[in-house]
């Protein structure tokens, strides 16, 4: 598979010298404004939220290849990003339309791939909830979304980022029936997209098992769903089905979780190609600034910050450059 020259170079502007996305995440929006508004005790102003962002996008950016931003209160964090930070932009809405079933997503209503092209983007980003065990006709719906996107990136010659997240209507996600569930979500949500109609670039994926269940592991909570050897198969098949390049998302665990959960899939001897990491950097931090202000955040964030995203980064040194399966000659890839 060959990269047009755009997607090429947009692929390039958010991987570091080895061909890996070390990237950070910064575009929650509704969540973050919740989490704010709960520690704070009274509403969230936009200013506010382009000032967490700024702020992590200031401080953690010297240590990321790129930062995922989005477009409603990020672009002036994006301004304020490290010169060696590639940009990717959100194109969806926050949340999903809860009026039917299905969690269908949407775009957001001032924007066009080539309207955030224009904003700076590197590389374009959607998250959609996307399950296999959904009814046809709710997946098919999300199939032609998603071909459409692909479609206005190829358009628009720039790398389309798809993240998807596996869900469940009525059932604990974070709980022990979802986490036997979950591996067969995630290995058949990346089959599907893996699939070049929908002009996937890289898949953003979820690890196919949850921590808390995997026995034997410092973050197992004593409710096994999972021996340590059948949580590295479940990695290793997910990963099996993959055509596309793909990273691990951090789905909101802590720190700790999330690197051990990279210790594993590097251990599984997974072929990943890095990671989109946001909330394992920096939520730890939510009641700081919403309680002490920017300072005591900057503060925060220039120790315990740096100290996450720099844990995250010493696992990747186990992720795999995409070059190869773009054929993309490790010379060429700097030029």
């Amino acid at each position: 598979m060959k990269l047009t020259p755009g997607k090429l170079a947009g692929m390039k502007a958010v991987s570091n010298e080895h061909g890996v996305i070390a990237a950070a995440a910064m575009d929650q929006r509704g969540s973050l404004q919740k989490s704010l508004a709960k520690e704070k005790g009274s509403a969230v102003s936009d200013e506010m939220m382009e000032e967490f962002k700024i702020l992590v996008s200031e401080v953690l950016t010297p240590h990321a290849s790129a930062i995922l931003l989005d477009p409603e209160w990020g672009l002036p964090a994006s301004k304020r990003r490290a010169k060696n930070a590639g940009l990717l932009l959100a194109y969806e809405k926050t949340g999903y339309d809860k009026t039917g079933p299905g969690r269908l997503g949407d775009l957001l209503n001032h924007w066009s791939v080539r309207r955030l092209k224009e904003a700076g983007a590197d590389c374009l980003k959607i998250l959609l909830y996307y399950t296999p065990f959904d009814p046809k006709d709710v997946n098919d719906q999300k199939h032609a979304w998603v071909e459409r996107l692909g479609d206005e990136c190829r358009a628009n010659d720039i790398p389309f980022f798809l993240e998807f997240v596996t869900y469940e209507e009525g059932v604990d996600e974070k709980g022990f029936d979802f986490a036997k569930k979950k591996p067969k979500a995630v290995l058949e949500s990346m089959r599907e997209f893996t699939k070049d109609r929908y002009g996937v670039d890289v898949m953003k994926v979820e690890v196919p098992i949850n921590m808390k269940f995997v026995e034997g592991t410092k973050s197992y909570k004593g409710e096994k769903a999972y021996s340590k050897q059948e949580a590295m198969k479940l990695f290793r098949e997910a990963a099996a089905v993959a055509t596309k390049p793909f990273i691990y998302l951090s789905a909101g665990v802590s720190n700790s979780e999330f690197t051990e959960s990279l210790e594993l899939a590097a251990e599984s001897g997974v072929k990943f190609n890095g990671v989109l990491c946001g909330r394992a950097t920096w939520k730890e931090g939510i009641p700081i600034y919403a309680k002490h202000g920017a300072d005591a955040f900057r503060k925060w964030l220039q120790n315990e910050g740096v100290k996450n995203i720099n844990n995250v980064n010493d696992r990747l040194k186990a992720a795999t450059s995409w070059h190869s399966i773009y054929g993309v000659e490790p010379a060429l890839a700097h030029v």
